[in-house]
């Protein structure tokens, strides 16, 4: 993670969608229909691969943030009825064509800032009118957008005021009703529990992953981010492509993980705006792991997509390199949304999602100049945005 390779005076040759060549400017061959863009004194970089978001909700949650700021904590305004339950009361009285266009806007603001795929949960819908209204939301989403789309059910979010006394019931809800109708539809690639003391447990995130499996969902499963004590191990056994947030982790977890396929994935804009520990990037990286980051990017805990932002705060709170966080933040988010075969890095064969910077002489500048978007351009399938 500590090699960032990088050519100077380079150029790139896009054939449709697809990266056809790249090099030292000094072996380009001009071909006769060849289009030229000079782009001197600026980088060209993959897009930013964000694996982790919950980009569609309704509204905002900016109340909260008052409570926050008056001392609160997340726990405290869950009990309150805010945090997931109050996003899901908001969801379920909004329409599914409002939902799309707050959605849709956002979507088109995190490609200006150079995110080229993005992971998009469900979870705020909390019933099954709800729950489907937002993967349907995520998919139309995906028609719409140039980026590279990824969706995930997220039902086991939190446990609905109405089943608070019988989260078994809940459970048969996602299992006998949501999964096989989600199945039907071809609405999510991947399957996600928050496995937390207080949300859903060792047992009931098992019960979920073994009904999943039929269905060909693969896990990525929030973990550790308040305690450690066993969903890590549940992760990897139901063979998780990653496991996400890790603000907690415990030497038997990272043992754990380096004998698995499971990626751990860090969301350090969750950890600023709430004032929890960040994840130990140096602990996990030093072990001999991989590591993703991604933004979290959610109406409570974490009110920003924004990648560059994402990438500082590795390099200031995590003591992450700059390679090591561009890195994290292109082909290992790749490999956490399962498209790094396509996306997260320049390579011949690969889709043309590229970020071309402002001027600057050094990706360095990136982390550095926290909250400024360094993107000039952005590339997606071969198009120019901008």
């Amino acid at each position: 993670m500590k090699e960032l390779p990088m050519i100077e005076n380079a150029f790139i040759c896009i054939e449709n969608d697809i990266i056809s060549d790249f090099g030292e400017m000094k072996s380009y061959v001009n071909k006769k229909n060849d289009k030229v863009t000079d782009v001197s004194g600026k980088l060209i970089l993959p897009s930013w691969c964000d694996s982790h978001s919950h980009v569609v909700y309704a509204g905002d949650r900016s109340s909260e943030f008052i409570d926050r700021i008056n001392g609160l904590s997340y726990q405290e305004i869950a009990n309150r009825g805010g945090g997931i339950l109050n996003s899901a009361k908001k969801l379920q009285n909004t329409d599914e064509e409002l939902l799309f266009n707050q959605s849709m806007s956002r979507v088109d603001n995190l490609m200006k800032l150079g995110t080229g795929a993005l992971e998009i949960k469900s979870g705020y819908g909390l019933t099954f009118d709800g729950e489907l209204k937002m993967l349907r939301v995520i998919n139309k989403i995906n028609l719409k957008t140039p980026m590279k789309i990824k969706s995930t059910f997220l039902g086991a979010h939190a446990i609905p005021e109405i089943y608070k006394k019988n989260k078994s019931s809940y459970l048969d809800l996602i299992i006998d009703k949501m999964l096989p109708k989600i199945n039907d539809e071809s609405l999510a690639d991947f399957i996600d529990v928050f496995c937390e003391k207080g949300y859903f447990d060792l047992n009931d995130t098992e019960i979920i992953l073994n009904a999943a499996k039929k269905y060909g969902l693969i896990p990525k499963i929030h973990v550790n981010q308040f305690n450690s004590f066993g969903g890590i191990d549940l992760a990897i056994k139901y063979k998780a492509l990653s496991v996400d947030h890790l603000e907690v982790i415990s030497e038997k977890d990272i043992e754990s993980l380096k004998k698995s396929k499971t990626i751990p994935v860090a969301l350090p804009g969750c950890s600023f705006y709430l004032g929890i520990p960040y994840t130990q990037a140096r602990k996990i990286i030093s072990s001999g792991l991989p590591l993703a980051l991604a933004t979290d990017f959610n109406p409570g805990t974490a009110p920003s997509g924004n990648m560059n932002f994402v990438i500082s705060l590795a390099c200031i709170k995590m003591k992450m390199s700059p390679e090591e966080a561009i890195n994290a933040a292109t082909i290992n988010g790749a490999y956490a949304m399962g498209i790094s075969d396509n996306y997260g890095s320049i390579d011949i064969g690969k889709k043309a999602n590229l970020i071309i910077t402002k001027e600057m002489d050094s990706y360095e500048k990136i982390p550095y100049f926290f909250g400024e978007n360094p993107v000039s351009e952005v590339i997606l399938n071969g198009k120019y945005y901008s």
